[in-house]
């Protein structure tokens, strides 16, 4: 039987590997700029933490763990038989793969709320589990790399994670779109329009206007039950254009009448006001149009796009008013955001970005001559790792042919020769696979040189 892999995942070969380091890195290195933490929760969570957290869609692409020995047994055959396939479905588990980072996270909160320090900021790097269909940029397995802070109302966070957006898009090379909205304008529409209870259904209609178009809203939102009159309205509202200033303006203009509009409202005002104040190299918009269909967020949402690459939102996120409370922990306002780690790398490696950035692991290879050479070259690889350098020797006397076009496959920025010759006189042949250039470099002074040109 020729051997495979389930469909939506995928093997990474050491290169991928390498580039998706370095973008894991960059986005570490920023979070920890910041004051997060990091933090790693199981891959497995009890399906009563994660099921009712994602909206109707999102419990249906829950990965469910079948019971196992007597457990099994207690299975919901009735439910089979009446052709309840859902209900059957949820008896034959207890446990389910994490749908996301942020749910496993306020759960630790609660868990462990007498032993953190609040504000508490954690980042967290792990991969989760998704039934969708696989299509490009949309995995069934994939990384989030994502940082919230609970404890803390105020929009300086917001603001904060902005930047953060700022520093590591710029950092990665990538031009990106941050766009901005908040839960509470989208549900001072349905206050405005007199269907407050239909609140998520008008959320969930919108979160699809970038795949199904303004008519496929509209028809989305007869099928849910709104009247032709509602639904003129919430297009007036997603037809809002110009300047933010401008766009705010009209916002103020439309849900005068509603209270929580206007709430959200006034925080989008005072972020725009922190981002003023700092310096952003990336684009900063605000879209009345984004909705993010998960139902925990309350406030502030944010999505970014890349300007380059036709892929889909590649980071999200947004404030979060009572996700603990579902845990037993009521009032504990959080924020967090997520880069979608396979989406980000699949954007570089569009855009070449890859080409220009040094992720070899290994910066030098010894070529063996054999016999009393190889423990020379051995003894030589020594001070370079000593000194930080990641180095190796070629393990066999093979043929030079061989040797080099391994080093040119790893594609190693140096060689180093170790011949009869280089041993008596302690100068050694050093290479530059990239400039084709060789010169002598002594012993003594080899980890030196390699620290100054690798």
């Amino acid at each position: 039987m020729k051997p495979s892999i389930p469909k939506g995942t995928r093997d990474f070969g050491p290169k991928v590997v390498l580039k998706r380091r370095y973008i894991i890195d960059t986005i570490r290195k920023v979070y920890e700029e910041y004051g997060y933490q990091p933090l790693e929760t199981p891959a497995m969570e009890n399906l009563s933490t994660l099921m009712g957290k994602y909206g109707e869609e999102g419990d249906q692409l829950l990965f469910r763990v079948l019971n196992q020995g007597q457990k099994v047994k207690k299975a919901d055959t009735q439910a089979l038989a009446e052709g309840n396939l859902a209900k059957f479905s949820n008896s034959l588990a207890e446990r389910g793969l994490r749908y996301d980072l942020t749910i496993p996270f306020a759960r630790y909160v609660v868990m462990n709320q007498h032993q953190l320090t609040f504000p508490f900021k954690r980042y967290q790097i792990q991969a989760v589990w998704r039934g969708d269909r696989p299509q490009k940029g949309r995995y069934r397995e994939f990384y989030q790399c994502d940082a919230d802070v609970v404890g803390s109302n105020s929009l300086l966070n917001e603001a904060e994670l902005v930047q953060i957006f700022n520093k590591v898009y710029t950092q990665l090379g990538i031009s990106v779109t941050v766009r901005l909205n908040n839960r509470k304008v989208l549900a001072g529409i349905a206050d405005v329009i007199g269907c407050e209870e239909k609140m998520m259904d008008i959320t969930i209609a919108i979160d699809k206007l970038d795949k199904i178009g303004i008519e496929g809203v509209q028809k989305e939102l007869d099928n849910r039950g709104l009247g032709d009159l509602e639904i003129e309205q919430v297009t007036q509202f997603l037809a809002i254009e110009g300047t933010i200033s401008e766009k705010l303006a009209q916002l103020e203009q439309l849900l005068a009448n509603s209270e929580v509009g206007m709430k959200g409202v006034e925080e989008l005002k005072v972020l725009f006001n922190y981002i003023n104040q700092v310096a952003i190299q990336v684009d900063v918009a605000l879209d009345v149009t984004l909705a993010r269909g998960l139902n925990y967020y309350t406030g502030t949402i944010f999505e970014v796009i890349a300007n380059d690459v036709k892929m889909g939102s590649i980071s999200g996120g947004g404030r979060y008013d009572d996700l603990t409370g579902t845990f037993g922990l009521p009032g504990v306002s959080g924020v967090g955001i997520s880069f979608g780690l396979d989406r980000v790398y699949d954007v570089m490696e569009e855009l070449g970005k890859f080409e220009t950035i040094n992720i070899n692991t290994t910066q030098v290879l010894f070529i063996n001559f054999g016999n009393e050479t190889e423990a020379f070259a051995f003894k030589c690889l020594q001070e370079l790792r000593k000194a930080g350098i990641p180095a190796e020797i070629y393990p066999d006397n093979a043929k030079m042919k061989k040797q080099m076009k391994y080093a040119n496959s790893k594609q190693i920025p140096f060689v180093v020769f170790t011949g009869s010759e280089e041993m008596e006189t302690g100068m050694l042949g050093v290479k530059n696979m990239q400039t084709g250039e060789q010169e002598k470099v002594a012993v003594s002074d080899l980890a030196n040189y390699m620290s100054k040109n690798t």
